[in-house]
């Protein structure tokens, strides 16, 4: 396994990168730009996974890691619920939403990943 130096190695950071983007472009179409609440929301919760993987790796600590971790997983699943908003009031197409969804469902997975790695290095 390759040591991760920088969070910008960390894979689950790089799949909310990529997810961080694809909720801005969405969010900033037709009616979806206009719904300021629910905008703002759901692009926090996207900013929100992607920055407690960088600040809990900054930590130094796997304690303080995993509990940023939880953390990211939770804004994680909170995007996943903003969207089914999005979709219930029209801003998003089923297949837009499918495809934004799973890459939450991938954040998810690596990050339950990375606790998972954390917690059994720490029992070593």
């Amino acid at each position: 396994m390759m040591k991760i130096e920088r969070f910008e190695d960390i894979e689950a950071w790089k799949k909310a990168r990529e997810l961080v983007a694809a909720i801005y472009r969405i969010t900033e179409e037709s009616q979806f730009s206009r719904d300021y609440g629910l905008r703002d929301q759901i692009r926090r919760s996207a900013v929100s996974i992607m920055s407690n993987i960088a600040e809990g790796f900054s930590r130094q600590t796997n304690k303080e890691f995993i509990q940023f971790l939880f953390i990211a997983k939770g804004s994680a699943s909170e995007l996943q619920s903003q969207l089914y908003i999005a979709l219930d009031l029209g801003y998003v197409s089923e297949s837009k939403f499918q495809e934004i969804y799973d890459l939450a469902t991938d954040a998810l997975k690596l990050i339950s990943g990375l606790i998972r790695h954390l917690k059994n290095a720490a029992k070593r």
